[in-house]
């Protein structure tokens, strides 16, 4: 199987998959190979944070030309992963030079199902691009074309508890990813004083107590396939549900300076049944007080995308530094953005600088350590 991901985050899904017992583990850009039972694939499904889809291989097989790609589609026995009144998407990456456009070639392969059904039943299935009993995914590579079963059925970011976003909310594998990077023990405070609809705290507290990401989501793709196991897909969720720890409860802080803004994070974070475990704060950061203790803070401030003037967003960044310096010590700040020339003006140096997209931006997620007082730490005289 492949279970893809986004840039940055392969080790730690990696790291997940260990966790789930897959096996056979190998590592590849934006993606991590893995091998496993129908359980394992359930389970990935399920309990990946880091993962954007489970794909399970089908045939794999050399083209030169659309006629050769639809030769090959057609030659598989789609009538064992599906009926005729079932229905089917298709989607395709595309990296060759053979070909010019992903679109057609998924056009191609479709014509292909369907005229294999056609010649050996009479009709032929229809096409349902948002809930299709089976998601067909093609990568095209070179010569070779690989195609599989997307056993998620749509991308598994989409948790299924966000009712609300704002204009640019951030997406909740991205989230987990900077929670996990940020290296959070899940027992000291975290804070995200620029909350926007809540996702990264909402993250932050599904990772505390051990909630499994895939929780909220009605539908998963491989529930409609025809070798489905609903007992085993029971016996995987109540093995993950049992794992959950109620007792677990850190202090999960969100600031968010925007009142209708805030409104949208609370209602998240009820519909995520996280109330209880994440507390929202109506504040500006410069005026949010920090917990006692230390910990982790998280910051996705606005990047400058949108933003007319240039002075708005140094401004920014500048009371970003400012407030961290004056308020913050004894946390690691992590902070991800695009605008590398805007965060000079937070004035700390930050290390490490892990390179990340936030949808097509190029970003950085960095870590601002802040000591209260002096770093070093005072020596003993010589000779004392």
């Amino acid at each position: 199987m492949t279970a893809q991901t986004m840039f940055g985050l392969e080790d730690l899904l990696v790291a997940e998959l260990e966790g789930i017992g897959a096996l056979d583990i190998e590592k590849h850009n934006r993606a991590v190979g893995f091998r496993g039972d129908a359980a394992c694939m359930y389970r990935a499904n399920l309990c990946l944070r880091t993962a954007l889809r489970i794909l399970v291989p089908v045939d794999v097989f050399d083209v030169r030309n659309e006629d050769d790609l639809y030769r090959g589609i057609k030659r598989i026995k789609w009538e064992e992963f599906m009926d005729v009144d079932d229905t089917l998407a298709i989607n395709c990456t595309l990296h060759s030079d053979l070909f010019n456009h992903s679109q057609f070639l998924a056009l191609k392969a479709k014509d292909a199902v369907v005229d294999r059904f056609r010649e050996k039943m009479g009709r032929r299935p229809s096409v349902d691009l948002e809930q299709p009993t089976l998601r067909i995914h093609l990568h095209v590579h070179g010569q070779q074309v690989l195609v599989s079963l997307d056993s998620s059925g749509g991308s598994l970011h989409k948790r299924g508890y966000r009712d609300l976003t704002n204009l640019a909310p951030i997406n909740e594998v991205l989230a987990a990813g900077l929670v996990l990077l940020s290296g959070w023990d899940r027992k000291g405070n975290l804070v995200d004083p620029m909350c926007g609809s809540g996702t990264i705290l909402i993250e932050a507290a599904m990772l505390a107590a051990n909630i499994p990401p895939g929780t909220y989501r009605e539908r998963f793709g491989f529930q409609g396939w025809q070798d489905y196991d609903d007992y085993l897909w029971h016996s995987v969720r109540e093995e993950a549900m049992g794992k959950v720890d109620e007792a677990n409860r850190p202090l999960i802080l969100g600031g968010e300076i925007s009142p209708h803004v805030a409104r949208k994070a609370e209602s998240n974070i009820a519909s995520a049944g996280l109330k209880d475990r994440i507390r929202m704060k109506r504040s500006a950061f410069a005026d949010l007080e920090a917990p006692e203790g230390g910990g982790v803070m998280i910051l996705n401030p606005p990047y400058g995308e949108r933003m007319d003037q240039d002075e708005d967003i140094t401004a920014l960044y500048k009371m970003i530094g400012d407030t961290l310096k004056k308020k913050w010590a004894g946390y690691s700040a992590w902070l991800i953005t695009s605008n590398l020339e805007a965060a000079k003006h937070v004035h700390l140096t930050p290390k490490p600088r892990i390179k990340l997209f936030n949808g097509p931006l190029e970003c950085r997620f960095m870590r601002y350590e802040l000591y209260s007082g002096t770093r070093r730490q005072d020596r003993p005289a010589a000779g004392s």
